[in-house]
């Protein structure tokens, strides 16, 4: 019977798609796995137990992935499950800010009590009116799973999309639309496009990318938009263009002091993701990401630890070993196994940066011994008998 526990409310459509072989727990104290949504995990205490960590959303700056890591428990994120949701929201983001609908909606309220009320908005409607995105240029920076639809589907709207990702997966480039300009330099974006729309993960490297001189190579009147995190902008510097006249607009999903209420702003309060589809398709993958560890130590889109799939287990045996990226290791697992006479029949390695997987099928299950000897093997974090 395996164990789980929730930090944060989960979809029913996904905790539905566990089995009888798992049971709800109220402690993560209790539990081998857990969901979580934006429950900060930072400072809290991690027991031994835990095997697992599953993120119901794609972002994971809630969750301490070194300290995990540390401890071998794998933390998996739903990359793509609520693409979609983001992605509307971006084209409505392009919406609001091409044409001042937000005004007009908060004209209306306020005149609201005028009888002429439909004469009045014929002279007042030339103060809302604004710009059509077709034939515009959009840039995407970042074509990931929201990045690649939020393009496919500006081209649809007629605009002219360039985008620019250098680390573009095979799958993305197969998905991305060929009107799309897949561009290697992002300057060209900058100096080149009407709105601009970010969706990269928050790293060293990126955060602060659209900084002060990111933004002077701009277009002058262009849009920025930015549904994936907050901190990717320099937003001193974003409302100072604004205040020049330099930056149109700037759209936002991430409401902070910095960004409330000032001019120039579409601020929105982090609703990317908050749609019934993308909450349950976020915990639909989570649970499928914590049975197939929890089942058969197979580990997709995680973000702490190489992915590594051998499929559902049919052998005598599957042990699955969390450890350090060090050279040698290999082959000290495959002398335990040898020693205690248990033939290796299947085996797959994989590494990420300074950690590593190793899922072994053997001919017969193992013993608590060799349990024992692998554990004292320098640098293993954690052996799990799958099976």
């Amino acid at each position: 019977m395996f164990k789980y526990t929730c930090l944060n409310p989960i979809a029913n459509v996904g905790l539905d798609l566990f089995s009888a072989d798992y049971e709800k727990v109220d402690d993560v104290k209790d539990a081998q796995a857990a969901l979580v949504r934006s429950a900060s995990m930072h400072e809290m205490d991690l027991p031994e137990g835990l095997l697992a960590v599953a993120r119901a959303g794609a972002g994971v700056n809630n969750i301490p992935l070194d300290k995990c890591a540390e401890q071998g428990i794998v933390v998996f994120n739903t990359p793509g499950a609520n693409a979609n949701g983001v992605k509307e929201m971006v084209l409505s983001g392009m919406l609001l800010a091409a044409r001042d609908i937000v005004g007009g909606i908060e004209w209306a309220k306020e005149a609201k009590d005028d009888p002429d009320i439909a004469k009045t908005a014929e002279k007042q409607k030339k103060n809302f009116a604004g710009s059509e995105i077709s034939g515009k240029k959009l840039g995407v920076i970042g074509l990931g799973a929201i990045g690649v639809l939020v393009a496919n589907a500006a081209t649809h709207l007629g605009m002219e999309v360039l985008g620019y990702d250098p680390y573009i997966s095979v799958n993305a480039a197969w998905s991305l639309s060929r009107s799309v300009k897949h561009i290697s330099n992002v300057e060209d974006i900058y100096k080149q496009c009407d709105f601009i729309t970010v969706h990269v993960p928050l790293m060293d490297a990126t955060k602060g990318m659209i900084n002060k001189d990111a933004i002077s190579m701009m277009k002058d009147g262009v849009v920025v938009l930015n549904f994936a995190r907050d901190l990717l902008v320099d937003e001193t510097a974003l409302l100072e263009a604004i205040e020049a006249g330099k930056v149109k607009k700037y759209v936002t999903d991430f409401p902070n002091p910095t960004t409330a209420g000032k001019p120039g702003v579409i601020l929105t309060p982090h609703l990317g993701a908050s749609t019934e589809e993308s909450e349950d398709n976020c915990a639909m993958m989570a649970v499928r990401e914590i049975r197939d560890y929890m089942e058969n130590g197979n580990i997709v889109h995680s973000v702490n630890f190489p992915d590594c799939s051998m499929g559902g287990c049919s052998k005598a045996g599957r042990v699955g070993v969390l450890h350090k990226n060090i050279s040698g290791t290999i082959g000290k697992f495959t002398s335990i196994f040898g020693n205690a006479d248990i033939n290796i029949e299947d085996m797959m390695n994989k590494s990420r940066g300074d950690y590593a997987y190793t899922l072994l099928d053997i001919s017969t299950p193992a013993t608590e011994a060799v349990v024992k000897e692998l554990e004292a093997v320098e640098g293993v974090l954690k052996v799990r008998v799958v099976k």
